[in-house]
């Protein structure tokens, strides 16, 4: 997912904050493309960053009186599929900055929606939403997790196919989870607060890991996570 333009590339927060924006799928509202795809038993990324104004003067959309650091914000970047950012590369004149930026808050829009990140009135509500995903991802954990026999078997195959099943489902699960907890803050409890600021960290630390390849040791799932929006007692 690295980006090809030198100096004017963003750093590892930014890319993190892309993916989370993008929920693993092309920001144009026009391409249902995937960002990670799985094939022949392995998982290939076809995640690029584009840039509304070019990384360099002579790129497309130049706007030669923005910094280094201006054209590799998140606010100038847009994920795209490798297809779609050839497509608005190769012809600027058809896509302009405000047609691009539009793609992005309507991407947002349509996952806000997707997410079912509103607020509701009840805990039972919220809940209805957050559990499925959450059972999903422990499902997930549990037949494929690194702590599998098979995984100690570097020959299985084991680690690969659970490096595939955290890009395609856990990572876009838990920003779903994050999304939908953070709309419905209001409803949550005792440590419940708490514990949504613990599930943050985890995600950002497995972010890290699995997509900037960042080898230190992430922070551990919150198991009472579970349980968040349960009726109280």
């Amino acid at each position: 997912m690295a980006c090809s333009r030198g100096a004017a590339s963003p750093d590892a927060q930014t890319q993190r904050r892309l993916f989370a924006a993008s929920a693993g799928y092309c920001q144009n509202p026009g391409c249902a493309n995937e960002l990670f795809i799985d094939a022949a038993g392995k998982s290939i990324h076809i995640a690029e960053m584009a840039h509304v104004f070019a990384a360099n003067d002579a790129g497309p959309r130049a706007k030669p009186d923005l910094s280094l650091e201006e054209r590799g914000a998140f606010e100038n970047l847009v994920m795209l599929c490798a297809n779609c950012h050839t497509m608005v590369d190769k012809a600027p004149s058809a896509f302009p900055d405000k047609t691009m930026l539009s793609w992005k808050r309507e991407h947002a829009n349509k996952l806000q929606g997707l997410f079912g990140a509103v607020k509701f009135g009840d805990r039972a509500s919220a809940r209805g939403v957050v559990e499925p995903l959450l059972a999903e991802n422990h499902a997930i954990f549990k037949h494929y997790g690194p702590h599998i026999n098979a995984a100690r078997n570097p020959e299985s195959g084991a680690a690969e196919q659970w490096k595939r099943k955290m890009l395609a489902c856990i990572l876009p699960n838990n920003r779903r989870t994050l999304a939908i907890l953070d709309a419905n803050r209001h409803l949550l409890v005792g440590d419940e607060k708490a514990m949504l600021e613990q599930f943050r960290q985890h995600i950002n630390d497995l972010e890290a890991f699995h997509i900037e390849g960042n080898r230190e040791d992430a922070s551990r799932f919150p198991t009472e996570l579970s349980k968040i929006l349960e009726a109280s007692e």
